[in-house]
């Protein structure tokens, strides 16, 4: 195991290059394809690329809040407490491993965002706690646990195909939650990656002495409280370092979220995520000017996210807009029988998640293709919606758009992390394939 984790971090340290170089890659790649498979001209293509380069907007303010507010509350003085309990409770490097794994395959069940920040956040204190404990692989074995985002409650596809008028309902109808995510096919394999993962991340473990050591300056907290001279503040000064002006917004910020928890039940989704950070972030500093230092400090690591994203989008629009998307998918659905058509949709969508990092986008790329062929070959509907869904979350794993929030909190590059996730990439990747072929 120690052999293949350090052939693949070799190749990861020397080949993948910074993620900024590797999405312009991409756009080449995916303008080249598109030229290629389809009947569109390169200009074309770049016309389908400029359309659709601002169609991420909403969800690129979405990951910042994410990255923002989650690292905000992080760096509340009551939420270190409780994260620094959290880390105590492992005494071992093997322990801290298998620990931050796990909390981030549950956080990831509840809801995406809030596994992908407090995953690394974890990941973090227990790298101050836990002695000798290899700072890349924990970070790391935080991000894997995101791969079973789309398997759990917060998942886009099977929640979009539960919702009464989504754009698939004259084809599939309405399918309830009780069959995809809580079914047994889809329960299995979550329990099988929330077993086997924290031990594949634990025997991942670099030999003693060999531990990747970070400078700890990283891991130092750079906010403080600010600090008051009695009788020498302004009334802007009063106002700005003023607890009231903090627990009365805060608490209609914690008024909204009861009427909607009351509402709704524990419906979870990013602006609701991002609510909840927000404004418990303002309560847990105390005072606004705390809470401004705390973002002033936490919007540093927002960088690739904001200049990144609208790259992405310009691929999504080349997929979508030309056709690429559905050609690849028509290609795999060829080659399918009724019993690998479950598994070779996981595959394609795996594929295409390269391109399309996005689960909606996804699914309505892929939907009309997939969901035809499985009418065909009378496969169930839910088994192929969730094929499509597993497939998106799969290669999440080595892509590094979604690894940028957990990154910009610990600091580090893609290239030291992805060596391990391309092992955990080959692990989940086979248990979802038997859920696919025999479940």
């Amino acid at each position: 195991m120690k052999t293949i984790v350090s052939f693949f971090n070799r190749i990861m340290q020397r080949c993948l290059p910074d993620p900024f170089i590797f999405v312009i890659l991409l756009t080449l790649v995916v303008l080249g394809l598109g030229v290629i498979l389809t009947n569109n001209s390169p200009y074309g293509m770049v016309q389908d690329w400029g359309t659709g380069f601002w169609s991420l907007l909403s969800f690129t303010m979405q990951m910042i809040l994410v990255l923002v507010t989650g690292h905000v509350l992080a760096s509340s003085a009551l939420f270190k407490k409780g994260l620094g309990f959290l880390a105590s409770l492992a005494k071992s490097p093997g322990q801290a491993i298998v620990y931050v794994t796990f909390v981030s395959l549950i956080a990831s069940l509840i809801n995406w965002g809030f596994g992908l920040v407090i995953g690394a956040l974890y990941a973090k204190e227990l790298a101050k706690k836990v002695k000798n404990t290899d700072y890349r692989l924990l970070i790391a074995s935080a991000y894997t646990g995101f791969v079973v985002w789309h398997g759990g409650i917060s998942g886009s596809i099977p929640l979009t195909i539960a919702t009464k008028g989504h754009f698939s309902e004259n084809i599939i109808g309405v399918i309830p939650t009780s069959e995809t995510i809580f079914s047994t096919f889809n329960m299995a394999i979550v329990a099988a990656l929330v077993i086997v993962l924290p031990l594949v991340n634990r025997l991942m473990m670099p030999p003693e002495g060999e531990e990747f050591t970070v400078d700890p300056l990283l891991l130092e907290d750079k906010v403080q409280a600010a600090a008051l001279e009695a009788g020498s503040l302004t009334p802007a000064e009063r106002l700005e370092n003023s607890k009231l002006v903090s627990l009365v917004i805060g608490v209609l910020g914690l008024a909204f979220l009861f009427y909607y928890f009351t509402k709704n039940g524990f419906l979870l989704n990013l602006d609701i995520v991002n609510f909840l950070f927000l404004f418990l972030g303002i309560l847990f500093h105390a005072t606004p000017k705390n809470f401004l230092a705390a973002v002033q400090n936490a919007v540093q690591g927002a960088s690739g996210i904001i200049i990144q994203f609208p790259f992405y989008a310009g691929i999504m629009g080349m997929m979508t807009a030309s056709g690429l998307a559905a050609v690849i998918s028509e290609w795999f659905v060829s080659i399918s029988n009724v019993q690998t058509f479950p598994f070779l949709t996981f595959i394609s969508a795996g594929i295409i998640n390269f391109f399309v990092p996005s689960g909606g986008g996804q699914w309505a790329v892929q939907a009309p293709v997939v969901l035809e062929a499985a009418k065909a070959m009378d496969v169930p509907f839910p088994k192929a919606a969730m094929a499509v869904a597993w497939g998106d979350a799969w290669t999440n794993l080595i892509q590094p758009f979604w690894a940028l929030p957990a990154l910009a909190i610990a600091g580090l590059k893609a290239r030291d992390i992805m060596g391990y996730c391309v092992l955990a990439l080959i692990v989940s990747g086979f248990i979802i394939s038997l859920g696919f072929l025999f479940l």
